[in-house]
């Protein structure tokens, strides 16, 4: 699924080593580049607004992520690199458009990949914006700088702490607002303010739609745990 992109940005298909995906982008291309990651359940439109208020001198540019909007669909993440995947990818991306450096944007579990980056491809970063970032090491509790589990099964991550509710609707394309766990509805109450109604909300739920679902995807698999919070990946 591919939501349309607003008038002024720019939407090409590009093919990495490792990732075909869809690339937004704003600006001229000998322009500053500005890799702009979205969050987890989202996609590059969520960017959409961002990138067209970018000033002169800037190339902004922002790609669907391993496992969501039009990114191919085969290519899963390996959860036991933490971010390692999609911090690679982006490095990647980089590479096949000849970006040696690039100032680096993310929000939610896009800043979890910038750190991720910082960690491994730090002399391929000019400055990192992270905006409510997630661990470099997933999703997972870890303590130390090398991202240690805290618990040999990593309990508390995986899909025991996703609403299935919310999955069964994200699965079946509900754009409605009959249920408190639509995609629409999850979308104004955790992510705008109580009351907003964005006039791109049909795009960003569109792109919510995009995620790629299932046990090797979104949200993954889980089994019990004797470990807070009783549940582990499976």
């Amino acid at each position: 699924m591919t939501v349309p992109p607003l008038p002024g940005i720019g939407s090409v298909t590009v093919a990495s080593s490792r990732l075909t995906t869809r690339v937004l982008s704003t600006g001229a291309r000998h322009a500053t580049p500005v890799l702009f990651l979205h969050g987890n359940l989202s996609s590059a439109t969520w960017w959409e607004s961002t990138l067209l208020t970018m000033p002169d001198g800037y190339f902004s540019l922002a790609p669907d992520q391993r496992g969501y909007g039009a990114a191919e669909p085969d290519r899963v993440i390996d959860a036991t690199r933490g971010m390692g995947d999609l911090s690679d990818d982006a490095i990647a991306l980089l590479d096949v458009l000849g970006i040696e450096h690039a100032v680096v944007v993310g929000n939610s579990m896009g800043g979890s990949v910038i750190w991720r980056m910082i960690a491994d491809h730090a002399d391929r970063i000019t400055a990192g914006v992270v905006v409510d970032p997630g661990s470099p090491y997933g999703y997972g509790a870890t303590r130390g700088i090398d991202g240690e589990p805290t618990c040999d099964d990593f309990a508390g991550s995986g899909a025991g702490l996703v609403n299935p509710e919310m999955v069964r609707l994200l699965r079946e394309g509900e754009r409605g607002t009959e249920s408190p766990f639509t995609p629409r509805n999850v979308f104004r109450s955790l992510i705008v303010k109580s009351g907003f109604i964005s006039e791109h909300e049909d795009a960003y739920v569109e792109a919510m739609l995009s995620t790629h679902i299932g046990p090797h995807q979104y949200p993954g698999d889980a089994q019990p745990s004797p470990n807070w919070p009783f549940t582990a990946p499976g």
